[in-house]
């Protein structure tokens, strides 16, 4: 006799409990809206976009012979100086325009309103010349801090000058034309990580600086001193003195910016301008790459 195989038939079944019965004699309630809340709620994510955690460090956390310190110093600095030079431009620009007037003043009189404005475009550059001048110095000299500290942890060995001395240099007259470019040539030396018995020896951007920092200096105390002279060509030849003047502090901003960068640039551990991008043009006896047959369902393409 042969056996049939026997069949089965598999019914699932929800265990008991597991759904409950709806009450039939209750009328359902209709969707009234999102919830509401008498205060605002405290829980939840706190109302901060997302930042980056190396983005919200202070700086108190940061030492202060920091490099990137110093970039963000220099950036200020380097901003500040070409401030300074626009309103040497606008400062020097006024005073070509006063001594134009001075030359056509000999064939005739001026207008009144003419030399109103003239006086007025002199007044308000020299003015604002004098404030960027003064933020471009305080903004130079806190990099040249952080800078010359930076240099020191960097080299291994401590500057000669204090901060102190190096800023009271800078007021002692005749001192302030030897000072500032021995100090930028020990910065230099400093940030090329040179050692301490070598004699510091400026590049030849450093020597440029110093020789129109120190002719700029001179320029500038024969121009105030010829200011005290009251003849008319005395008074004629001023004008164009502060001109030429305003002209060069122009060039030392230029050029105290372009230091600044430099020395930043010597300080940073790799210098980021030696690295070239590289792109691949072309792909030359490279084997054939194997192509599917098919895609599966839900592979990407």
């Amino acid at each position: 006799m042969a056996l049939r195989p026997m069949r089965v038939d598999w019914v699932a079944t929800p265990p008991p409990g597991a759904y409950q019965r709806r009450d039939l004699g209750r009328p359902r309630q209709d969707y009234a809206g999102p919830p509401s809340y008498p205060v605002p709620p405290r829980w939840g994510f706190p109302l901060l976009a997302w930042r980056w955690p190396t983005s919200v460090a202070v700086d108190a956390d940061e030492p202060a012979d920091s490099v990137d310190r110093v970039q963000r110093l220099a950036r200020t600095a380097s901003h500040a100086l070409g401030l300074a030079a626009l309103t040497g431009l606008w400062a020097a620009g006024s005073e070509i325009w006063r001594y134009v007037l001075l030359l056509l003043s000999r064939y005739g009189a001026l207008s009144e309103s003419t030399v109103g404005v003239s006086d007025a475009m002199v007044v308000s550059s020299s003015v604002v010349m004098l404030v960027a001048t003064a933020m471009a110095v305080v903004f130079t000299l806190l990099w040249l801090r952080r800078a010359r500290r930076a240099a020191a942890s960097a080299a291994g060995y401590a500057p000669s000058r204090s901060d102190t001395e190096v800023l009271v240099s800078l007021f002692i007259p005749g001192v302030n034309l030897v000072v500032p470019g021995s100090v930028a040539a020990e910065l230099e030396h400093a940030a090329l990580r040179l050692p301490v018995d070598a004699r510091p020896r400026p590049s030849r951007l450093i020597r440029w600086w110093w020789g129109l920092w120190a002719f700029t200096c001179l320029l500038s105390a024969f121009t105030i001193a010829w200011s005290f002279r009251d003849s008319v060509q005395a008074m004629a030849d001023g004008v164009l003195l502060h001109a030429v003047a305003d002209l060069l502090a122009v060039a030392v901003a230029i050029l105290t910016a372009v230091v600044v960068r430099r020395t930043t640039t010597c300080l940073l551990p790799v210098d980021p301008s030696t690295f070239r991008r590289m792109r691949v043009v072309g792909v030359k006896d490279a084997p054939a790459p194997e192509l599917r047959t098919f895609r599966a369902a839900g592979s990407p393409r």
